[in-house]
């Protein structure tokens, strides 16, 4: 909504446009009429709508044309004065200050126009005979209202009805000629209508009725009003209401009718709440919403967040397969202006055999977006109505802003949830087949993958010491050894040579001495293709004494060319080094260490996917 408001009054002289402001102003009319009024201001706190407004009066013997013309580029709304009284100013609206406005303003963004008939105190009879076809004429003119300065007769209404032609204006809702909505409004409506249709059954019943009504209005509805309004559509739109529900169709309709009324505030009201600005489309200010992140802090979805895509899956997962059909998938992101995961996203999180998407594949990509753009959740978070069904200020609310990393290895805890890993080697060393399997594909599996499709991400969780946590692993894809700052950053790397292939390694070896030997981030060799012959590596030391010597675990074989899904038992131990980076490298050499860190992680797993489906049951 705009902050202020800017009213211009324009008219033939002495057809009472200084009288009509002196007249608001000091509650009665004036004595003695000044040439014209000074720009005055009226505070917000006074005004109906609570916005600022100044009133701005034209005359054409204290101004010139070009003072006029700025005056006119500055207005939001202007008031075209006529007196009842004088038929040539009425003639005057149509043939002088009408084309006038219209020259001086941009064709799609025109002005709203406010008719004014003034003097009303002097004659018996009404000019709206005559204002009529030109109102009809021109889609401009919002309203005409008929006045008396002297006698202060709907004074206050005129001012109120332009400060809402402003703030509330038909234009961009619909089209008088054709008598409906315009497409623009259709859409935002529909997507309101999806958001507040929280079981997408594709009515609105009588809680989600109330819900709406509570998110826009402050206000729930009494039984009777709500059969009321039910009523009036199933009078007038015969699929207006099924199931004792309001479809589509009738919450349609009902918009329709309250702007036909006069009654655009309350469409307004609703588009606003929803994140609408005065052209349709959603505001930066609702999209993404202020969020300040230090250095050296990472972005994650809470749990209140995690909630609400819970929420979000379980509407629109209509089978209760606890994964996202295509169709499925292409119905929850029907309230968003684009489709925002691509082909990539079905290899980068979790998905079923038959390739969709996931319960824990689907809040896995969201960690991800959260992780790597928060600004792109916080946008993504809008479309879905966040704030509005969660209840909260903004979708800011639905993330949390990590401590300093610096902070977590003083203190030798953390309370974070997403880890993140990248993956460095070689080309064809088998990094991504790696990722990949973190995924639960075998080599079989990953040899379907398009190479279009490719993903350079992978994040699933895993489970230490019973805590359920995010692994994001990374892989970077270059072969040389000067890695960027963003590269270097990471909680854990896995650097990542073919156990097959003699110079392999040696890549790995003058990475970490470049990039990791003298940093706090821990490292982990993996030995990939342990399937295959191992030969001996050129570079020297070996992979184990290296690692020996720097006093990291020895080298992690690794193998996803099997029958079943590849161990997760790799992956456990990359995140149990991030959340412990504080720990000496000889411990994590310690069986003991690792088999306490994996104890229950299966358990965790099952026993994570039994509760979502005892949830969908309650339901």
């Amino acid at each position: 909504m705009r902050k202020d408001v800017r009213i211009l009054l324009v008219g033939e002289p002495r057809v009472g446009k200084t009288s009509l402001i002196m007249s608001l102003v000091s509650e009665e009319f004036p004595d003695e009429v000044p040439p014209r009024a000074e720009e005055i201001t009226i505070p917000a706190d006074v005004t109906p709508e609570r916005v600022p407004t100044h009133i701005v009066d034209y005359s054409e013997a204290e101004q010139t044309d070009e003072q006029l013309y700025q005056e006119i580029s500055k207005a939001n709304v202007i008031c075209i004065v006529y007196a009842v009284n004088n038929t040539n100013s009425i003639e005057k609206v149509t043939s002088q200050w009408i084309p006038l406005i219209n020259d001086r303003t941009d064709k799609d963004s025109r002005v709203p126009l406010i008719l004014v008939g003034n003097k009303s105190d002097l004659v018996e009879h009404s000019s709206m005979e005559t204002i009529l076809p030109i109102m009809n004429q021109y889609t401009e003119i919002e309203t005409c209202v008929e006045c008396s300065a002297k006698n202060l007769k709907n004074i206050s209404e005129l001012f109120y009805y332009a400060q809402k032609a402003v703030l509330h204006p038909t234009g961009p809702l619909y089209c008088p000629e054709e008598k409906e909505m315009k497409p623009a409004c259709i859409k935002a409506l529909t997507r309101i209508f999806k958001i507040t249709d929280q079981d997408n059954d594709g009515i609105l019943n009588d809680a989600e009725l109330n819900f709406f009504q509570r998110a826009c209005f402050n206000t729930p509805l009494a039984p009777q009003a709500l059969e009321d309004v039910k009523n009036v559509v199933r009078k007038n739109v015969s699929d207006g209401v099924f199931d004792n529900g309001l479809t589509l169709k009738g919450f349609l309709f009902l918009h329709t009718l309250f702007i036909q009324r006069g009654r655009h505030e309350t469409t307004w009201t609703v588009l606003r709440r929803f994140g609408y600005g005065d052209d349709l489309e959603l505001t930066q200010d609702y999209l993404f919403p202020l969020l300040k992140i230090p250095p050296d802090c990472t972005t994650e979805l809470n749990h209140n967040a995690y909630l609400f895509l819970q929420r979000v899956f379980d509407k629109h997962d209509l089978d209760r397969d606890c994964g996202l059909s295509p169709d499925e998938l292409k119905d929850l992101f029907k309230v968003f202006p684009y489709m925002p995961w691509g082909p990539d996203v079905h290899n980068t999180v979790c998905t079923n055999d038959g390739g969709w998407i996931t319960y824990q594949g689907y809040l896995s990509q969201w960690t991800l977006t959260t992780y790597l753009d928060v600004q792109r959740c916080l946008e993504y978070m809008g479309y879905l109505g966040y704030s509005i069904i969660s209840e909260q200020e903004s979708q800011a609310a639905a993330v949390t802003v990590t401590r300093d990393k610096k902070i977590d290895l003083q203190k030798k805890q953390t309370q974070r949830n997403v880890f993140r890993c990248n993956v460095i080697g070689m080309k064809g060393c088998g990094k991504s087949a790696f990722l990949q399997a973190f995924l639960g594909r075998n080599l079989m599996r990953q040899r379907q993958i398009r190479e279009d499709h490719k993903s350079f991400y992978a994040i699933s969780t895993t489970y230490v010491y019973g805590q359920e946590k995010y692994l994001l692993l990374h892989e970077l894809s270059t072969d040389s050894e000067f890695l960027s700052d963003s590269e270097i950053s990471c909680d854990v790397v896995c650097l990542v040579y073919d156990s097959s292939n003699p110079s392999s390694f040696e890549f790995c070896a003058r990475i970490f001495k470049q990039h990791f030997m003298d940093s706090k981030t821990p490292c982990m060799i993996v030995a990939a293709k342990s399937d295959l012959h191992e030969v001996k590596q050129d570079c020297s030391p070996s992979p184990s004494d290296f690692c020996r010597k720097h006093k990291m675990p020895p080298p992690q074989p690794f193998t996803c060319n099997t029958v079943d899904v590849p161990s997760k038992d790799i992956y456990i131990k990359l995140t149990t080094m991030a959340m412990y980076p504080h720990v000496m490298q000889a411990d994590l050499k310690s069986s003991t260490f690792w088999l306490r860190a994996s104890v229950g992680a299966t358990m965790f797993a099952v026993l994570g996917f039994a509760m979502y489906r005892a949830l969908l049951k309650q339901r």
